[in-house]
């Protein structure tokens, strides 16, 4: 179940995505606070929530993110639970965590904060990025993947935009590239490996959607276990506002 969402901003002079708020939903209320990321310079508060200091309660989904989930009556509506993988009326932060609630006329995007399952493990779904950015037929072998097909990491230390790279390849000949993992979450899943050890961590292929945009046709799932003490998204600026 997920029930706490990192809205994250991008920084247009230095475009890294920074977290500036944590959308939470617990006994029927929605709270949303800002976390410290949002002292970034540039950064401005939202419409009426425009105390930094504050915490926002609802009973219903605040505006800015209930703009971000996709209308009933649209046509797409269909295929697009389809594609994200889940069921009609799910919960509204489970269809924004998987699809980011991304809008193409701002740079917001919302990320799960992962918690310990019943079995101790970590787990994340997430849609690979970048590939349209890598050739074409890396795309066509792309739709020849089945589910639960095992992928492997691949760390691109040499890429200039974000050292913390992590790519996603096939495992079998010949090895092609098939995107990116999200760079929100690259940090955390290098701690993992570390802890756990990179041959004790697995991304699989959770769902290929065919008929899909490019941005959400491979749905991906990365799992281990939770190591003892690690804490997702401990950095400073994911801590409330203070």
């Amino acid at each position: 179940m997920i029930n706490k969402l990192i809205l994250a901003w991008k920084n247009p002079k230095s475009r890294q995505w920074i977290p500036v708020g944590c959308l939470k939903y617990k006994e029927n209320m929605y709270s949303f606070n800002y976390t410290n990321g949002a002292k970034t310079e540039n950064f401005q508060p939202f419409g009426q929530m425009n105390k930094l200091t504050n915490t926002y309660s609802s009973e219903s989904l605040f505006p800015i993110f209930k703009n971000r989930l996709l209308t009933k009556s649209r046509p797409e509506y269909e295929d697009y639970i389809k594609w994200l993988d889940i069921e009609k009326n799910e919960n509204e932060l489970i269809e924004l965590s998987i699809s980011r609630g991304i809008r193409a006329t701002d740079e917001l995007q919302l990320f799960p904060i992962p918690e310990k399952d019943g079995n101790d493990n970590y787990e994340v779904l997430f849609f690979s990025h970048g590939i349209s950015h890598i050739a074409e037929h890396y795309v066509k072998r792309l739709s020849k993947l089945n589910d639960n097909d095992k992928l492997l990491i691949l760390k691109d230390v040499q890429n200039e935009v974000d050292p913390f790279a992590l790519a996603l390849r096939t495992q079998d000949d010949p090895v092609e590239l098939l995107g990116y993992c999200p760079s929100f979450f690259v940090k955390d899943f290098y701690k993992l490996m570390e802890l756990n050890g990179d041959k004790n961590v697995s991304i699989t292929v959770k769902k290929v959607n065919h008929d899909a945009p490019l941005q959400l046709k491979l749905l991906c799932k990365f799992s281990t276990k939770w190591a003892k003490n690690f804490e997702p998204f401990s950095g400073d600026e994911f801590k409330p506002y203070s």
